[in-house]
């Protein structure tokens, strides 16, 4: 009898968790996801030097203050690692860690640091940026 008792409790377990729930993807999460694909955007736009694409996917006011920061470079990479995003009714704000390696006449010169993107509006456009501004370097 303890047998088929086990064998029964086994078998609905089984069979209550064989179906996958499939979660549906929600506003936030679509939000969070726009902003990180317009984050990579700009980051390659900057690597290649194209400013309509920049202009493309920011606001006016951070296409100004993008493109003032923006210095001369020969080559250059950079890495963001997405930390948080933290969404609300006027803005998205995206907090990124960043690693980049410029070259500049010859010069190597390597920095790191954290910014935080403020994005504004539908579709989300880059109004500006805040702490250390990774476009800005090399400093």
């Amino acid at each position: 009898m303890k047998k088929i008792a086990i064998i029964l409790i086994v078998t609905l377990s089984v069979i209550s968790c064989g179906k996958k729930e499939v979660k549906k993807v929600t506003a936030e999460s679509k939000i969070a996801q726009e902003a990180f694909a317009v984050s990579e955007e700009i980051k390659e736009a900057y690597l290649k030097k194209d400013l309509p694409s920049i202009e493309k996917n920011t606001t006016k006011e951070g296409y100004r203050e993008l493109i003032g920061a923006i210095k001369s470079f020969d080559k250059a990479e950079l890495t963001f690692s997405d930390k948080w995003v933290d969404i609300d009714k006027a803005a998205v704000s995206l907090k990124i860690a960043w690693e980049g390696k410029w070259v500049v006449r010859g010069e190597t010169i390597e920095e790191r640091g954290t910014a935080i993107f403020i994005f504004e509006g539908s579709p989300l456009k880059l109004s500006r940026i805040l702490r250390n501004n990774p476009f800005r370097q090399p400093e």
